[in-house]
């Protein structure tokens, strides 16, 4: 976090608060209505439906919680819930490492697998209907590049 005397406060113009106003409305709300959509759907959060996609890319279909943890932005704890929601619904499964005796990893079962596929369809309508279709390709473009930047800035400053 950067010390910021009150003195030495640069305040948002206004359409630097414009912009601020628009991304944290725009983004909230297309949130809301992506977890919505995929919950009614599936009965997944968006919180789910990235734990499974991560464990579904990855080699094995298996993560250890911890890059898991990094994956989704959580803490270990909130991650630790999550998984065992998931491992409740017969989604994930949770395994001793192999390599390390004392770490854990996260395996999506067959049962995920079916399940991600059989929301995805669903989801990627629901993104392409209230995010995807409104953009043209120049706006996807610069939006792509603008949240690569903030995204790549923000993991080197947490690194």
């Amino acid at each position: 976090m950067i010390p910021v005397q009150p003195t030495q406060v640069r305040w948002l113009n206004d359409e630097e608060q414009r912009a601020w106003r628009a991304f944290i409305d725009g983004s909230q709300r297309l949130m809301a209505v992506l977890n919505r959509d995929l919950a009614d759907a599936t009965g997944l959060t968006l919180a789910d439906y990235r734990i499974l996609v991560l464990l579904s890319e990855a080699p094995r279909n298996a993560l250890r919680m911890s890059e898991l943890a990094e994956g989704i932005l959580a803490s270990r704890s909130k991650l630790t819930h999550q998984v065992r929601r998931l491992e409740g619904q017969g989604l994930v499964v949770r395994e001793s490492c192999e390599d390390d005796g004392r770490g854990v990893i996260a395996r999506i079962t067959p049962r995920g697998l079916d399940t991600l596929r059989e929301s995805a369809p669903g989801h990627v309508e629901s993104v392409r209907a209230n995010f995807i279709d409104l953009l043209d390709q120049k706006r996807l473009n610069s939006l792509s590049d603008v949240f690569e930047k903030i995204d790549s800035f923000l993991h080197e400053q947490s690194s």
